[in-house]
């Protein structure tokens, strides 16, 4: 890898900017481009971006960008001026040059310099622009010596000058992530700070109500209460990025399937300007291709099977995200065959993932879940797109790391829903505020479907677990006070209060004695001296000063399936 001084690296860090952008962009563009092959705007817009790249990356002397870029434009020069015409073929060739691309760029940015093979990809595109039209042998490699001929007079301005153009007329400025963590942290501080003072202030207010020094404090705190507010949402926002990342690869991906399966498809996004925290949106990525992949090859029917049944040829598949409180909710939806719900149970059985008695009192709510289970495929055979009994349960883990939940909605004929329910930040978040024995406990309000209060005639036993029958299910059920080892003088009252918590697919009740009211929490790691307890994620401390746990929604699930019992460790330091 090539090294520069101090200014020219400030020059390559820009061009990494500004190539990821045009690459981000250029992907669309060719997808729009295939569809309306003799949009001659749209021919100079994607002839524009690669003759960018390939003049910054000359000036920078990235050989294997330039060379690769030269032979691209060589091919989008012929096709803008009508010497070549755009097919099926052809765009396959482009879709893999701009992929050799937007490999090379992230090498360059990950600094690799580890060599990539390009002889391929370049004798290919030689071979198509030097045929003067579609050649029936596109992907043949086309042995030549003549090195590349660079249009030099097309350049207008030096490369140098146009990187220096940017950097010094940039309006944006690029911030290690890492200093945004410390700034969350000190805003974390900050209102816990605010929730101490609001105490204090309510606590004052009582004694000295209608003096001035009353008035005074009360007003400090409203703008210190808004101050605050204000900076955690700026902060916030600045680790936030669109949704337009994730969603943007998605047209490309249902092209190639297009091309794989056979199947005709119309893919419609909506809602990509959402925005979600940095890191929840890096880990949607591979859930969201996951499920269209499984939409695509077992959902949508090929276009023959579609007619017969009196539907469109073209299968529809919608993917939309919309903001729903403090949560963002993504949805898949697609028009095809719908789940099956006796074949999966079959499939399960035939796996020894349930017993026959077990799907036999089964939902179907509860036995599209089973689409999880890993191992698990209806595929009849296997392909590159599946069958291998893996992707599906992909999406379970990285939905249960985002702290979030997913249900599925089907109807044999109708096609099937994926419903994904997704925090917006995972640093400060809204909890509800238990109380089982003598502990506090807050829990995400972001994993919580709903609150039930109900009679403990109610609570039966099933194999020794505590259950409640909640609508068309059964819902396991646990006592915050056993799981965790603490105090419990039991509820004399004849009602308890139930809190129905979610991760990914599952579903549980958790049983606690009263509940406190809504309260915003910083999650604080215990660090070293209590290390990781199972269940819990951490603590916060309220108002008052008094620490609490916050609840780990996910291992909480998973204890309460392996009945695992926690006792809290007191420390007198806490």
């Amino acid at each position: 890898m090539t090294t520069f001084d101090n200014e020219m690296q400030e020059i390559v860090e820009s061009f990494i900017v500004e190539s990821s952008e045009i690459i981000e962009q250029l992907g669309p563009d060719l997808l729009a481009l295939e569809k309306n092959p003799t949009d001659n705007e749209l021919q100079n817009t994607i002839f524009r971006a690669v003759h960018t790249i390939k003049g910054t990356s000359s000036f920078l002397g990235f050989e294997d960008i330039m060379t690769l870029a030269h032979e691209y434009e060589e091919v989008l020069n012929k096709i803008r001026k009508g010497d070549l015409s755009v097919t099926a073929s052809i765009m396959d060739v482009m879709f893999e040059a701009y992929d050799y691309l937007k490999t090379l760029i992230e090498k360059i940015k990950n600094k690799d310099d580890s060599p990539i093979e390009l002889d391929g990809i370049t004798e290919k595109l030689k071979t198509i622009s030097g045929s003067g039209g579609e050649s029936e042998h596109v992907g043949e490699c086309v042995q030549s010596s003549k090195p590349p001929q660079f249009e030099t007079g097309e350049i207008k301005e030096s490369p140098a000058d146009t990187v220096t153009q940017k950097l010094s007329g940039e309006t944006t400025i690029r911030v290690n992530v890492t200093r945004l963590d410390a700034i969350m942290d000190l805003v974390g501080e900050l209102v816990l700070g605010r929730n101490r003072l609001s105490l204090v202030t309510e606590y004052l207010n009582e004694k000295l109500e209608g003096d001035q020094v009353e008035k005074d404090l009360s007003e400090s705190y409203s703008q210190i209460d808004f101050i605050t507010t204000e900076l955690q949402m700026a902060v916030m926002k600045a680790r936030m990025v669109p949704l337009t990342k994730v969603f943007n690869k998605l047209p490309r991906l249902v092209r190639d399937l297009e091309r794989e399966t056979g199947k005709m498809v119309e893919l419609s996004l909506i809602g990509a300007d959402n925005e979600l925290d940095k890191t929840i949106v890096e880990e949607l990525n591979d859930p969201l291709v996951h499920i269209l992949r499984n939409a695509l090859d077992h959902g949508i029917e090929l276009p023959e099977e579609r007619k017969a049944v009196g539907k469109r040829e073209t299968g529809a598949v919608i993917v939309k995200a919309e903001q729903q409180g403090n949560n963002t909710v993504i949805t898949i939806k697609d028009d095809g065959r719908g789940l099956d719900a006796d074949k999966l149970k079959r499939k399960a059985i035939e796996k020894k993932l349930i017993t026959a008695e077990q799907a036999q009192n089964m939902t179907d709510k509860e036995t599209f879940q089973l689409i999880f289970a890993p191992g698990l495929s209806t595929a009849k055979k296997v392909t590159s797109v599946s069958g291998r009994g893996v992707g599906m349960d992909v999406v379970r883990t990285n939905i249960q790391k985002l702290k979030g939940m997913i249900d599925i909605e089907s109807s044999p004929g109708n096609g099937s829903t994926f419903i994904i329910k997704l925090p917006i930040t995972l640093a400060i978040i809204q909890g509800l505020l238990t109380k089982a024995g003598d502990e506090v406990f807050a829990i995400p309000i972001s994993s919580i479907v709903e609150v039930l209060r109900v009679r403990k005639s109610d609570i039966q036993t099933i194999d020794g677990h505590a259950v409640i029958r909640l609508r068309d299910t059964v819902l396991s059920l646990v006592h915050l006070s056993k799981t965790f080892g603490v105090i419990s003088n039991g509820s004399r009252m004849d009602w308890l209060y139930v809190v129905v918590i979610g991760l990914a697919e599952m579903r549980i009740g958790i049983v606690v004695d009263s509940l406190l009211g809504q309260r915003e929490v910083v999650i604080k790691s215990f660090g070293e001296y209590l290390g990781n307890i199972p269940g819990l994620a951490g603590s916060t401390i309220l108002g008052d000063g008094s620490v609490i746990m916050i609840i780990d929604v996910g291992q909480l699930i998973e204890m309460c399936v392996s009945g695992q019992k926690i006792e809290l460790k007191r420390s007198k330091a806490v």
